[in-house]
């Protein structure tokens, strides 16, 4: 059995894939616990030259993926091509990671005792990506754990299964051992019991996922029923502060891209804009004229900035954050409600508590402005949030910029700079609502390994009994 992912754009099949089943899929598991062991044992080198194979495999894909992106997702060419690319750096960052698996040896009290903390590969890990940045995160879901010795299954999203497809493909390529690599699709309707099947097989021993809050929580719960570890990459509602003495060209050009970019359907999106009252109308009228000069267009004619979002879903949640607030006093200042899923980039000016899209996960070209009186203000506005993912804060002063970053409660603060910013080698993840644990870098070994305490005694033993 296959199922079909219609584009949003046509309305027509996108692509197709095998719709597993929750027998097929535990096939998998078990075939990669097998596996398992034979990537274990292969050197550090040995795994830094696969993985970089792998980087350039992905690479050599770029049609193909720029395709599959425009036709499931509605993304233009430039989002596709932007996610192969920093996929591509994460794969090379992943493999460069190799030799960085280190343990230490700690002084031990015991007279003889040559006492060391080692990290080790811990088995079958589970990565389950979303669709919005698809390269990106598929990608990221599994390279770590590849790194540091352990067999992985990508659960693909039903919205983007041929991208996440591409991905494993290229990897295959690369020369991986039969089975260290796997790629689970599945119908929508079955999603629930595929991910619920893989998290209870017994070879399965960690679990990150990337997506919204609502399913992150039912990601938890059942990792915890089964005592696993999971790492946890949820939703935000980014703040961007724009304090009274920032550079507001600069503020509303980080702004626009933080708000607008893949049509705001990324986890960092700039969703509140917080703009001191003495500079608001200054900041404002910038701002305004920035979002109207962005055109949303068909993606596949690559001639405006902005494409399609996801779906009609996403249309319906938009409009009616729109119309709540209007309703409510904000006044939109840019943009629209929008009747297909090409969406205007929409500025909400006013915003209060009393409004939905004050706290609300818009995942569209939508951003409310919400005006403080003062730095104190602007901090308690971006922490009255259950999220905690990005943040940014915009000021000539970059002692106070600092200041106010080390303020806010959020995984990430970029001072002067934008909030949708990812590099491979960084530690990625949020806070509250907004998850748990980090992606990238060296702390993602961290995620991806079991620490484990192992002593040699080189004196004969002395017992009391």
């Amino acid at each position: 059995m296959r199922f079909e992912r219609i584009s949003p754009i046509t309305d027509e099949p996108a692509s197709s894939a095998p719709a597993m089943t929750v027998g097929e899929v535990r096939a998998i598991a078990a075939k990669a616990a097998l596996a398992f062991p034979v990537w274990a044992a292969v050197g550090p080198n040995g795994r830094r030259a696969v993985l970089n194979k792998a980087a350039a495999a992905l690479e050599a894909r770029k049609e193909e993926f720029v395709k599959a992106m425009m036709g499931e997702i509605g993304a233009t060419a430039g989002w596709a091509m932007f996610n192969l690319m920093l996929a591509t750096s994460m794969t090379r960052e992943a493999a460069a990671l190799t030799t960085q698996i280190s343990g230490e040896v700690i002084p031990s009290d015991k007279p003889g005792c040559l006492a060391m903390a080692l990290r080790e590969p811990v088995g079958v890990i589970l990565g389950i990506a979303p669709w919005n940045a698809p390269i990106i995160l598929g990608v990221r879901a599994i390279v770590t754990a590849l790194a540091c010795g352990n067999a992985v299954i990508l659960k693909a999203s039903e919205i983007c299964p041929r991208t996440h497809e591409l991905i494993i493909e290229a990897f295959v390529e690369a020369g991986f051992p039969e089975g260290v690599v796997n790629v689970v699709t599945n119908a929508p309707k079955d999603a629930a019991d595929i991910v619920g099947a893989l998290i209870d097989h017994p070879a399965v021993k960690r679990i990150n996922f990337t997506g919204s809050t609502a399913v992150g929580r039912l990601i938890a719960t059942r990792c915890a029923q089964q005592l696993k570890p999971c790492l946890l990459e949820l939703g935000g509602k980014a703040p961007l502060i724009v304090l009274e003495d920032a550079d507001l060209d600069e503020a509303v050009k980080a702004a626009a891209f933080g708000a607008f970019m893949n049509q705001g359907q990324i986890c960092m999106s700039t969703e509140r804009i917080i703009v001191i009252e003495s500079v608001a109308p200054d900041f404002i009228k910038r701002f305004a004229a920035k979002a109207k000069s962005m055109a949303t267009g068909d993606p596949r004619e690559g001639k405006a900035p902005l494409g399609a979002v996801v779906d009609k879903k996403t249309v319906s949640h938009v409009n009616a954050l729109i119309d709540d607030a209007i309703a409510k006093g904000a006044q939109m200042i840019a943009g629209g409600k929008a009747d297909s899923v090409l969406m205007p980039a929409t500025v909400m000016d006013g915003v209060t508590s009393a409004m939905k899209i004050y706290r609300e996960e818009s995942f569209g070209p939508v951003v409310a402005v919400i005006r403080a009186k003062d730095e104190a203000e602007a901090i308690r506005l971006a922490n009255d949030s259950e999220y905690g993912l990005s943040a940014a804060v915009f000021t000539r002063d970059t002692v106070r910029g600092l200041r106010v970053a080390r303020q806010v409660r959020s995984g990430m603060c970029h001072v002067n700079g934008p909030t949708v910013h990812d590099e491979a080698q960084m530690p990625f993840g949020g806070v509250g609502a907004s998850g748990y644990g980090r992606f990238g870098g060296k702390a993602g070994i961290d995620q991806f390994t079991e620490l484990r305490w192992i002593t040699v005694e080189t004196l004969p033993g002395h017992f009391p009994i």
